[in-house]
């Protein structure tokens, strides 16, 4: 039985791409995308424009493949379109990714032009754009008592589920919080010479250290976790939110490459969601534009000796012969037709043929 796992769950770009969607997978590979709203009234539509989609995919496996294999291929389809509580937390946008035995949803933060697709892979264009897209980013809020970690772009920011398996809140993680009371009273009745330098210890000054050292201990548990569940699987640059306090101690404990220097002074509960998202991107758009930046510079550098090209074709050739180090491509621009994996020939065609995608999708599967 095929369970159905919806984007923000289970799984996740940052997980899924490349590997398991650019995996060979057997024919027909089905794709899916549609804008979608966040709030009513607009989200009303958002399941019958998917129906309608589901629909030109039924219609293209119809062209070539028997009846009785259409249904199971579609029903996880028809599931989610079902699905009244999937459809009341949209996103911006949605990608829905289908095979035998296997099935993605993805909730997108930025818009995606509608399109569904039958071909021998997936489309992931518009996947390949947002997962190797400059603008993205996470979050981590964090006090001596839990933590958060949300995941944006230019356009919008939005809460991450809980890490499995990590607890969120330091109660969960050490079984008591960081000014407990019994530690408290335990720490008012510890007085006298510290045996290693000879000074005064007071109750106060011991209840602090152990204050310092759980919240230590929490801190570097956070780091290790969202290292591991978010920043090593995006690369995507994180921005500490936190008050001025925090910043020190989390920073001396974290193994995180891709903390930013570039700071939040506050924790993420003082502001509103869009306020964060205008501090966030104000800390990331000098990078954001530096690297586009570079990106230009070097095209320029290798068309001037003869290793860049914009011509079509070529750039084809050179796909398929494994000659590209960096494609750029037009995210909105769709050429429907396939490229031949030995010749690099591109070949257009009329993309409803359960055969046939876009040429520039294939590219950059082939890059």
């Amino acid at each position: 039985m095929l369970t159905i796992h919806y984007g923000n769950s289970m799984h996740s770009l940052a997980h899924d791409y490349p590997a398991t969607l650019l995996a060979e997978r057997a024919a027909p590979c089905l794709s899916l995308y549609q804008l979608t709203h966040r709030q009513h009234p607009d989200n009303a539509q958002d399941p019958v424009r998917f129906r309608n989609l589901v629909k030109q995919l039924a219609a293209s496996l119809r062209v070539k493949y028997p009846a009785g294999d259409i249904p199971a291929l579609l029903r996880p389809f028809e599931t989610l379109a079902e699905d009244r509580d999937f459809w009341n937390h949209a996103g911006d946008g949605l990608a829905v990714l289908g095979a035998r035995d296997f099935f993605r949803v993805y909730r997108l933060q930025r818009p995606v032009a509608e399109l569904a697709v039958v071909a021998d892979s997936f489309h992931v264009k518009p996947l390949m754009r947002i997962v190797q897209s400059a603008d993205r980013y996470h979050v981590l809020g964090l006090n001596r008592q839990a933590f958060k970690v949300f995941e944006g772009n230019r356009d919008a920011l939005d809460e991450l589920p809980p890490i499995a398996g990590m607890p969120q809140t330091a109660v969960e993680l050490l079984g008591k919080v960081p000014d407990d009371r019994e530690g408290a009273h335990r720490a008012h009745r510890a007085h006298g010479a510290d045996g290693a330098t000879g000074v005064t210890r007071h109750g106060t000054d011991v209840k602090q250290d152990a204050e310092d050292r759980d919240t230590e201990h929490f801190f570097r548990a956070v780091d290790a976790a969202v290292l591991k569940h978010c920043s090593q699987p995006s690369g995507q640059r994180l921005i500490l939110a936190a008050l001025p306090q925090h910043h020190h101690l989390f920073r001396a404990v974290s193994a995180n490459p891709s903390l930013m220097d570039e700071t939040i002074d506050v924790h993420p509960d003082a502001l509103s969601r869009d306020a964060l998202l205008e501090r966030a991107w104000q800390a990331v758009l000098p990078h954001y534009l530096q690297r586009l930046a570079g990106f230009v510079e070097s095209y320029g550098a290798a068309a001037s000796n003869g290793r860049g090209a914009d011509d079509l074709r070529a750039i084809a050739e050179a796909a398929v012969a494994g000659r590209v180090e960096t494609l750029l491509i037009e995210a909105d621009r769709l050429l429907s037709g396939r490229i031949d994996a030995s010749s690099g020939e591109i070949m257009t065609a009329d993309l409803t043929h359960p055969e046939v995608d876009d040429v520039f999708d294939d590219l950059g599967e082939s890059s």
